[in-house]
């Protein structure tokens, strides 16, 4: 019997703030291809500032998938983000249209390449038990909690990530394991698909520096009021405003740093972040690496990609 080709996909990936937009839409259009995000904030309407998300003029030279495809309030996770994410990769290869896989988040990409290992379903004793403790212990106690048991897992995450280390507590308390055991037992290897992985990678002074104007030119844009606005709707403990950057900004207008304080802080914990997504992509040997400005040298890997 003859086997199938598997669909070709192409991912870009790097950590936050060293290009990826402005590479991606020069790919795309040279390619004709189209574009699916692969960032977990901007699945969300109404982030946009504080998620840099790519704008209408944007995505009008180029189509995007999985944008504004979640109001803040609705449940979103890798998990669905794999089944639509899947969705939109069938109709573009329905339409021979090569798609380029954009963003951050690595779990996403991971989902949506290899799939995911099953955690079991929620148990909501285990939730509430774990809430109670969060009010009792803080979340720092929790996260001291999994650097002790899961050490992997709470390296790569925020220890001000409540959903995230909650949920890997969950999900050991449930199945006995760590979360970094089951990732390691999938091992996320099969994939129904042909993958060229591209990452971009800058010195780590100049992604730095790039971080710090990025978060200054997002507060002139207006990020703040759309901080604003979100809180008038929504309650703060809500998961995407407790994201880096909204839940800095929501802190000052609380009251509980000035504006410069709040600034600096998204500084230096986006820093933070940048170095962890860079663990993250430089375990993966199959990624290939380019500085931002190396467009030509990604071309043609793509064309010989697409083409063979």
């Amino acid at each position: 019997m003859r086997r199938v080709a598997r669909p070709k996909v192409a991912v870009l990936l790097g950590p936050t703030a060293v290009g990826k937009s402005a590479v991606a839409l020069a790919l795309a259009r040279s390619l004709a291809g189209e574009i699916v995000n692969a960032d977990s904030l901007q699945v969300y309407r109404r982030l946009d500032i504080g998620t840099a998300k790519p704008t209408l003029e944007e995505r009008a030279a180029v189509p995007h998938h999985l944008l504004d495809v979640a109001e803040p309030d609705e449940p979103f996770d890798a998990a669905r983000y794999c089944r639509e994410g899947r969705l939109a990769l069938a109709a573009l290869e329905r339409r021979g249209v090569p798609p380029l896989v954009v963003g951050g988040t690595g779990l996403y990409i991971k989902a949506l390449l290899y799939g995911l290992f099953r955690e079991g379903a929620a148990d909501l004793a285990i939730r509430r038990r774990l809430h109670q403790e969060l009010g009792e212990l803080g979340l720092a106690g929790l996260h001291q909690r999994l650097t002790a048991l899961d050490p992997a897992t709470a390296a790569r995450l925020s220890p001000q990530d409540s959903y995230r280390i909650l949920r890997a507590l969950e999900v050991m308390a449930a199945t006995g394991r760590p979360l970094s055991s089951l990732f390691a037992a999938h091992g996320f290897r099969e994939s129904p698909y042909r993958v060229l992985k591209l990452g971009l990678s800058l010195p780590r002074e100049e992604l730095y520096r790039r971080i710090d104007a990025r978060a200054e030119a997002m507060l002139a844009q207006g990020w703040l009021k759309e901080v604003e606005a979100l809180r008038q709707d929504y309650p703060p403990g809500l998961k995407p405003l407790q994201a880096l950057g909204y839940r800095h900004l929501i802190a000052h207008l609380e009251g509980r740093w000035s504006l410069a304080e709040a600034l600096a802080l998204i500084q230096r914990d986006t820093r933070h972040y940048a170095k962890r997504q860079l663990t993250w992509f430089r375990a993966d040997p199959e990624v290939r690496w380019f500085s931002p400005g190396q467009v030509e040298e990604m071309l043609g890997l793509l064309e010989e990609f697409f083409s063979d």
